[in-house]
């Protein structure tokens, strides 16, 4: 009789990691307030738009913005796209519309889409240009790429460690990259502006005590700790994020955040 496999600990946390993720998706207000700003952003982008336009989520994870798009993006084309087959097992539990499994450096370019979507997916990446550039393939002529992802490098910490970034952007530093791409970039904006003095004082405070909690186990549960949702200040941080909608939707370019939001066109 053989002996029952062990898993490593490692692993563990990571599954555990990917649950705690997917539970706080549908509750804490930083993924709230982002969804309802995309999806701002997005009905206003698509409504010129023909029947049966394509859209496209590249690194759709979990389906959490997904969802948000298939509320939004009525009458078209849409599907999304990752390339990890659990993150997709947990998206269709959230949405109805196709499911790829796929690496976006392979996008097929015979029907390019009128809108491709990234939310916060390019920090992820080692080679943002590379990825950048083959998003670009998939667009149309004039197509848009709407993207977010973090801001400020000096919000750097343990939570970016341990969610797999590789950079946080500025906002110049991300019109740069994807002008270098072949992008043109008619707005780019920072926003979660409340979240931005909150994360500064936060990552200095655990800076302070960071070599008392330097193991990885550590790291990983005060990372866990920002998903967990604290009723009363969850629903005044997402209250207070709510007057940004609006702005943002109208164009509007904020002068402080912990995020940007890009949009950008295919020349």
């Amino acid at each position: 009789m053989s002996a029952p496999t062990m898993e490593a600990p490692e692993s563990a946390g990571l599954r555990e990691q990917a649950a705690n993720l997917f539970a706080a998706e549908d509750r804490h207000f930083w993924f709230r307030a982002r969804n309802r700003v995309i999806g701002r952003v997005v009905r206003s982008l698509v409504a010129g738009l023909p029947p049966g336009y394509r859209v496209l989520e590249v690194g759709c994870g979990n389906g959490n913005v997904l969802r948000v798009l298939e509320e939004v993006c009525v009458g078209t084309e849409l599907a999304g796209m990752d390339l990890a087959a659990e993150k997709l097992s947990a998206a269709r539990q959230r949405v109805r519309c196709p499911l790829r499994q796929g690496d976006l450096h392979e996008l097929p370019s015979e029907e390019p889409h009128h809108l491709i979507g990234m939310f916060d997916v390019l920090e992820h990446l080692n080679d943002d240009r590379a990825a950048l550039s083959a998003v670009r393939q998939a667009l149309q002529p004039g197509g848009r790429l709407l993207l977010t992802v973090p801001a400020h490098q000096s919000l750097w910490s343990y939570a970016d460690e341990n969610a797999g970034h590789c950079r946080r952007y500025s906002r110049a530093g991300l019109t740069q990259v994807l002008r270098e791409c072949g992008y043109d970039v008619p707005y780019c904006s920072e926003f979660m502006m409340v979240c931005f003095p909150l994360m500064w004082l936060g990552r200095r405070l655990a800076a302070l005590g960071r070599k008392a909690h330097a193991d990885p186990v550590s790291q990983r549960q005060l990372f866990q700790r920002e998903l967990t949702v604290v009723p009363l200040i969850n629903g005044l941080l997402r209250r207070m994020l709510q007057w940004e909608e609006p702005l943002l939707a109208r164009g509007w370019r904020l002068p402080i955040g912990a995020s940007l939001l890009a949009c950008a066109v295919r020349k």
